[in-house]
């Protein structure tokens, strides 16, 4: 689709299971209501995948994720990357990538093109989370809506937009699979990579109780010494991320003070 304002040319991806028309069915609801015309791409289904498959490492992921092998939420990976691949075989500089739990505001065409519009900040663009840390405004998209930087990790993928060089790293340094989507893609600033997210939050992923996802995941945990690894591997993401999102913010602030 093609944004009024901005006349960028954004690919919109719904991802969603053959398994389940009516959750498609609702999102394209939402979205039409929205005027956000989308794609469906048809989800990985991980009850489908024979396991070893090379996209995947399963020993990379029981030392540094903690669990065992968990289908959905390898299913859930690869599609995502199937999402930014699509991007990069198409012709647009951007996709908005959506998840078919997600209910998004009336605002989103005038939020995303005024995103677009300030797109020199961001590579990936945080629409959604399911929890709330820190938010670091640093500058005005609209009238009730900043760019902010999270300081901390935040969970979920049901929205996002990213351009061609974030869509060019999910394919080419994301796999093969080592932790769950929602970590892997917020580790943007050991790439390079700039990440952003709109607060206040636009859309809301809070429409279900449990994830088909979440009572595959709670069954999966290994026992509590295999986290002697995750634990000091997951320590070090959050300082990292602090510091080189807090210094990145630092420079933001710097620039916006001496314009």
């Amino acid at each position: 689709m093609q944004l009024p304002e901005s006349g960028a040319e954004l690919a919109v991806y719904l991802i969603n299971l053959d398994r389940a028309p009516d959750r498609l069915a609702r999102m394209a609801a939402r979205l039409q209501a929205a005027g956000v015309a989308f794609e469906r791409v048809a989800a990985v289904d991980g009850r489908a995948l024979r396991f070893p498959i090379p996209e995947f490492s399963a020993l990379s992921y029981k030392f540094l994720h903690g669990r065992r092998t968990v289908p959905s939420e390898i299913g859930c990976y690869l599609s995502h990357i199937a999402c930014a691949r699509r991007l990069l075989q198409g012709q647009a500089s951007h996709a908005l990538i959506l998840e078919d739990d997600a209910d998004l505001p009336e605002d989103m065409i005038a939020l995303l093109d005024a995103a677009i519009r300030a797109g020199e900040d961001w590579d990936l663009l945080r629409l959604s989370t399911v929890n709330g840390g820190p938010m670091l405004p640093f500058r005005r998209l609209t009238a009730e809506r900043h760019l902010a930087v999270a300081l901390f990790r935040e969970k979920g993928a049901g929205a996002y937009v990213i351009n061609r060089r974030a869509a060019m790293w999910f394919v080419q340094r994301l796999l093969p699979m080592r932790l769950a989507w929602d970590i892997a893609f917020d580790l943007e600033y050991l790439a390079g990579l700039r990440a952003a997210f709109v607060v206040p939050v636009p859309v809301n992923q809070h429409t279900e109780s449990v994830s088909q996802i979440q009572g595959d995941v709670a069954a999966s945990k290994l026992p509590r010494w295999r986290y002697l690894t995750v634990l000091p591997y997951r320590l070090w993401l959050e300082l990292t991320r602090l510091l080189m999102r807090g210094g990145r913010y630092a420079l933001l602030r710097a620039r916006a003070f001496g314009r």
